[in-house]
């Protein structure tokens, strides 16, 4: 533009030309002020809680002086998440590009597709039944899906969808509630997650003032006598100043808020949401070679009397998950700042290797892992129970970030057998998408063992793949883990080879689950179409299932996971 510009005033007619300049640029200006006016920096009508909870007096203070800070300094130079991609001019390579760009178009289709039918027959509300067309409330009525989509609009350049979500969320009112409780782990990944990954994105400042309010409301979840929250948030009892922890608390649900009141801290300046969580996590290094499984935590607390050692079962899947998910992913967001993080993955996962990890039993002795669960009997006696869940999927990508973190190669290479072991099982049903729970004959070792024929005629489902004991539960809920690790290995590895491992499992998903309107959960993926569709979409269906399928086939700079920490539900908060 300025040299355009300098050529024509170079030219004998310029006394002419200059008033046509001077009136291109206020074309322009007005163009851009009036673009800006009408998305970022337009007022909508902002409506405040009707109670506010940053006025609360609390119950079971700590006094400032002895509030845990966020660490100091600048962050530090941590190793490369990313792998180095280059682009292939060569006519393979623009070849190759043009069916990636197809692909990541019709994910987008399919995001387009639920997220209308939610604006036309569930605005507001918490989910779309995406076969009969009516919205439901799951999550407090507080419009889950739209608050969990917020980002994934953004991230899709759909940004006058995006500003008429903004514009909604404006007129939330986290104290308007047919519910006298609220999911606090819920709440946060999803709600208090969306709004802070959409602020950092947009930096729309009405996106920060409804997570500051929120953020609030869930603080009061820690003003308990051991400053430890419980699994609900209970309204009255919050106000009340009675909130009391659980006896029998998901360790997932109680320990996994970190990632979005460290990131609430970070743009604010207030130590107090640092703090919260910051007790949890101590708690955690206090105890966590203490238990019937050193360097894991049971799939219970007993929070009211901080027992987080008498339970017996171990799993990184339904219930447990996220506790361990955090540990890679806070010391990102710290900058490598808080070393603790980095102790409490290796010593967790030093144990997951050794007691959680197995290897299938199959034919064709395929290099692949899963994660099961273990119970503990007596002093010693660890038993495995070679299962595979959905849930635990997620387990690859997180060896795979932090074995590029911690420099760690050999966690990267669990975590493609791993996230292949997930592939594999999508690739095994007759639907092409994977079941909650199946149980698999077990290899004695991680290393390759011989087929056992008579045992899989003696042990295993005659009707499933050879190596299935059983799909005990057989429903597919339109559940991510098994992309996100898809998509963060291939960040990590830059092998294409994830990016059709990923169409396939979109391509199942999609012929398995779509609906008139939009897509459905499923019952039974061991029959082809997926058995009956459940009338059910989950908001995650748009935060995260599609969002990993998005990024999987667009550039990798988009959402860098150098510059971006994806919280459990796949909401990209800035690292430092």
């Amino acid at each position: 533009m300025h040299s355009i510009i300098a050529t024509v005033l170079r030219r004998p007619n310029r006394v002419i030309l200059i008033p046509a300049c001077i009136c291109m640029f206020y074309f322009f200006a007005v163009s851009f002020s009036r673009y800006n006016k009408a998305l970022r920096l337009r007022e909508d009508p902002y409506v405040e809680s009707s109670f506010d909870w940053s006025s609360l007096p609390q119950r079971h203070p700590i006094p400032k002086s002895e509030l845990a800070s966020l660490p100091k300094g600048g962050p530090a130079n941590l190793p490369k998440v990313q792998f180095a991609f280059k682009a292939d001019k060569g006519s393979a390579g623009q070849a190759r590009a043009k069916t990636i760009s197809n692909r990541r178009e019709e994910v987008k289709d399919a995001f387009l597709k639920s997220w209308t039918s939610y604006k036309e027959h569930a605005w507001m509300y918490d989910e779309l039944t995406p076969v009969s067309g009516r919205g439901k409330n799951t999550f407090g009525g507080w419009a889950a899906t739209l608050v969990d989509a917020l980002d994934t609009l953004w991230i899709m350049d759909l940004k006058a969808d995006f500003y008429d979500a903004v514009a909604a969320v404006a007129t939330i009112d986290w104290d308007k509630t047919e519910e006298t409780a609220c999911n606090f782990f819920e709440t946060t990944i999803r709600h208090l997650g969306g709004l802070l990954s959409a602020y950092d994105l947009s930096w729309e400042t009405l996106l920060l003032r409804k997570a500051v309010e929120l953020g609030d409301m869930l603080y009061a979840a820690f003003d308990t006598s051991n400053r430890m929250p419980p699994f609900w948030v209970d309204f009255a009892k919050a106000k009340a100043g009675t909130l009391r922890p659980g006896t029998h608390d998901p360790s997932a649900s109680v320990t996994s808020s970190c990632l979005e009141f460290t990131r609430l801290a970070q743009i604010t300046g207030e130590d107090k949401y640092y703090d919260a969580i910051d007790r949890i996590t101590r708690l955690l290094d206090r105890t966590q070679n203490a238990t019937r499984l050193p360097g894991m935590w049971p799939t219970f607390f007993n929070m009211e009397n901080l027992d987080l050692v008498q339970d017996n079962g171990f799993t990184l899947g339904a219930l447990a998950d996220s506790l361990y998910e955090m540990f890679p992913k806070m010391y990102a967001l710290l900058g490598g700042l808080e070393p603790v993080y980095e102790k409490l993955y290796r010593d967790a996962m030093d144990t997951v290797a050794k007691h959680l990890l197995f290897r299938p039993m199959v034919p064709d002795q395929a290099d692949i892992l899963f994660s099961g669960s273990v119970h503990v009997v007596g002093e010693s006696s660890v038993i495995l129970q070679p299962e595979g869940q959905h849930l635990a999927c997620f387990v690859g990508g997180m060896f795979g970030l932090g074995g590029k973190l911690f420099a760690n190669a050999e966690h990267v290479q669990i975590g493609e057998k791993l996230t292949r072991g997930c592939a594999w099982a999508y690739d095994a049903m007759a639907s092409g998408t994977m079941p909650e729970i199946f149980g698999l004959l077990a290899c004695p070792t991680l290393d390759a063992c011989e087929w056992d024929e008579k045992a899989w005629e003696t042990r295993g489902n005659r009707a499933l793949k050879a190596g299935f004991l059983n799909a005990r539960d057989p429903r597919y809920l339109l559940r991510p883990e098994a992309i996100e690790s898809v998509f963060m290995m291939y960040r990590v590895t830059g092998d294409p080879e994830y990016q059709d491992i990923a169409w396939s499992m979109f391509q199942s998903v999609r012929a398995a689950t779509e609906t008139e309107i939009a897509f459905s959960a499923v019952s039974n993926v061991t029959q082809e179409g997926g058995g009956e569709k459940t009338d059910s979409m989950e908001s995650f269906w748009l935060s995260e299932t599609l969002k990993y399928f998005y990024l999987i086939f667009s550039p990798p700079d988009l959402i860098s996971l150098d510059e971006y920490v994806l919280n459990i539900e796949a909401h990209p908060l800035k690292r430092p």
